[in-house]
């Protein structure tokens, strides 16, 4: 990833989405050429100079403070994650040199697992910020079965996804999850663009899936802490449930998924009759057997 093109894009991207009357600037007569701020506008409402803020939109941001990326992001109205994410590519420009390397075969430790097959009656798996599914307990594998449908592991929920057509009608509301995996993505690789893994997930996506391409090409970015689910699962039908990430720090990058219904709703019910079936699983398809694997 061209890692000055990434900081350019993000700030023109973010600027494009932002009008006049969100920022609170006066209009004045006459036809506008771009439908967002222009980029004097920014400089004056960040207070760079025009030179300068057309310097960091080309790219060249080495250098470049705190205080003035603090800047851009209030005047842009960048949320938490946006915020984020233009500091993480400034740090990646400021680093650059660094090449791509593999990441190290991905761990669950076993106290993780213990506690994730504790949470009998809760859904859960514990996955990466590529969004592999790196262990579960036995609900949470009953829950997500159409991922594991894949025969390559570490299961990816952004591969399935995009991949696989079984997805859309899994994901009740495909559009807005597809579009927040690709924000997660977009997330990640800021914080860490020598994830050679990452890089080759995106590089496969981007050839195989013109959905994800378009998607990657607005530049957006998402955390991805927590929300409803719209599921129609193949055994048990549709599910509404909410979902909570829950992050490890002793482990970096992972993060524990677990899943809820409301009490005494039909979504709960299921999820007991889900819970029946997945008693009913051969042994060797229990997730404990599998709950780690190569990336």
């Amino acid at each position: 990833m061209d890692q000055r093109r990434e900081f350019s894009d993000f700030l023109a991207s973010r600027r494009a989405k932002l009008t006049p009357e969100q920022a609170g600037l006066p209009m004045y007569g006459g036809n506008r050429r771009v439908a967002g701020l222009r980029r004097e506008e920014v400089a004056l409402m960040a207070g760079v100079s025009v030179d300068y803020y057309v310097k960091l939109e080309r790219g060249n941001a080495r250098g470049v403070s705190e205080s003035v990326l603090e800047a851009l992001a209030r005047a842009l109205q960048l949320d938490e994650a946006e915020r984020a994410h233009l500091f993480d590519l400034a740090h990646s420009l400021n680093s650059a040199g660094r090449p791509p390397r593999r990441a190290p075969k991905p761990q669950v430790r076993p106290s993780v697992q213990r506690i994730l097959d504790s949470m009998a009656t809760t859904p859960a798996y514990a996955r990466n910020r590529r969004l592999d599914i790196l262990a579960t307990n036995r609900l949470g594998r009953a829950l997500v079965a159409p991922v594991f449908a894949d025969p390559r592991r570490p299961a990816s929920l952004a591969r399935f996804m995009f991949l696989d057509p079984a997805a859309v009608e899994y994901y009740r509301d495909w559009e807005p999850m597809a579009s927040d995996i690709v924000a997660a993505l977009r997330s990640e690789a800021g914080r860490d663009p020598h994830d050679k893994a990452l890089q080759d997930l995106v590089g496969e996506l981007s050839t195989r899936s013109e959905l994800f391409r378009t998607r990657w090409a607005a530049h957006n970015v998402r955390l991805h802490r927590t929300g409803v689910k719209h599921l129609h699962h193949p055994v048990v039908g549709e599910l509404t449930l909410d979902f909570d990430a829950m992050e490890l720090p002793a482990d970096p990058g992972l993060a524990i998924i677990a899943y809820s219904a409301e009490p005494a709703s039909p979504s709960a019910e299921k999820l007991r009759l889900l819970a029946s079936w997945a008693a009913t699983l051969d042994q060797e398809d229990e997730p404990s057997q599998d709950h780690t694997a190569s990336a």
